[in-house]
């Protein structure tokens, strides 16, 4: 038996907000012009939102208004129009959105453009799928997506629970790695510190459900262990753009590639890709009836197909269909996947697969 912890934090983490204005910047400048190409960063902190990265497109955003709108939808400013969690002040007025936002690079663009349709970037990419749960995805990380729905459904409806936090499982697995019990469940959440106990215990309820689900018993939980969480969001912390890219893929039970999801229209491979490698994932461990399976794609600037295709099932390498080659250009995942018809915004909030 080992030990072994993964995490998953909320949409209203300053992160997760950072990812979801980016993507939500990237839908607006795609619903304009589908032929527009992005690399968007944010980063928040302390009354700040700044924006920063290339846009190539055909289209106008008004960026402010797409930053204060996901801030509303996270719970940073509320419908009576107080801005919490993000200045001082209280008033959305004095939100500073500072948009430096430049075009791409000419020299990207030789190789990137929809005649050649070449990769955005070099880099490698990885996929997951195991057989634990029918979304094809382990335990634990399906507990954590799903307890992270929960919270934010709640605090939508209960003023207690605000937007900020993150939870996390440390689970007992045996030598294959299955979850066989989970030793400590921590939940960090930002509350307003009004009946504690009770809210308190309105999610542990949910945690032993989600828990017993899978037949597992919590042996201890964790409940903001500092003991008070009050002071949270871009007050209490910064946020930035594909920080949380273990979240964001398989919570640490696969590797990760280096480059992250959010603000990237889909000819950048970092995401085409990474999403191309997970339904790869799920393909073969159907195919060949395993029980986990691991991909790899990796790329070269301006070059369309993969340099390589590595599959890994059960611990065996397995031989990629030469197919599978054509299948991995930017231009054939994004039509197979329909990546233009997304939201990307959604994609953010709760982990991409």
């Amino acid at each position: 038996m080992k030990l072994y912890t993964n995490e998953i934090v909320f949409r209203g983490h300053p992160d997760k907000v950072c990812d979801q204005i980016s993507d939500a910047l990237l839908d607006a400048f795609l619903k304009g012009d589908k032929h527009s190409r992005c690399g968007i960063e944010v980063m928040g902190g302390k009354g700040k939102i700044f924006i920063t990265g290339e846009v190539t497109s055909n289209t106008k955003v008004d960026v402010e208004k797409v930053v204060k709108r996901v801030l509303k939808d996270v719970g940073y400013i509320t419908d009576d129009g107080h801005a919490y969690n993000i200045i001082e002040s209280g008033s959305p007025e004095d939100i500073k959105i500072i948009n430096n936002l430049g075009t791409q690079s000419h020299d990207i663009a030789l190789g990137t453009n929809d005649e050649i349709g070449g990769a955005g970037d070099q880099g490698m990419m990885f996929g997951f799928a195991c057989d634990e749960t029918p979304e094809y995805k382990p335990i634990a990380m399906q507990i954590l997506q799903d307890f992270s729905k929960f919270y934010d459904q709640l605090r939508q409806k209960d003023k207690r629970f605000l937007a900020d936090g993150k939870t996390q499982i440390t689970g007992v697995y045996d030598r294959k790695m299955h979850l066989k019990k989970i030793k400590d469940w921590t939940i960090s959440y930002q509350n307003t510190e009004q009946e504690r106990a009770k809210t308190d215990k309105i999610l542990i309820d949910k945690a032993k459900e989600l828990a017993t689900k899978y037949n597992l018993k919590v042996q201890k939980f964790l409940i903001n262990p500092t003991g008070k969480f009050l002071i949270g969001g871009f007050q209490g912390d910064a946020g930035l753009t594909g920080r949380k890219i273990v979240v964001d893929s398989y919570q640490s039970f696969a590797p990760v590639g280096g480059g992250a999801f959010s603000g990237k229209d889909p000819s950048k491979v970092d995401r085409s890709g990474a999403y191309k490698a997970r339904e790869i994932a799920i393909s073969y461990l159907k195919k060949y009836n395993l029980s986990r399976c691991e991909v790899q794609l990796s790329y070269a600037i301006g070059i369309a197909e993969p340099l390589a295709i590595y599959i890994l099932g059960d611990g065996k390498n397995i031989e990629p269909e030469k197919s599978l080659y054509a299948e991995c250009t930017p231009k054939q995942m994004i039509e197979d996947l329909g990546l233009l018809d997304r939201c990307f915004e959604d994609t953010a909030k709760f982990g991409h697969f």
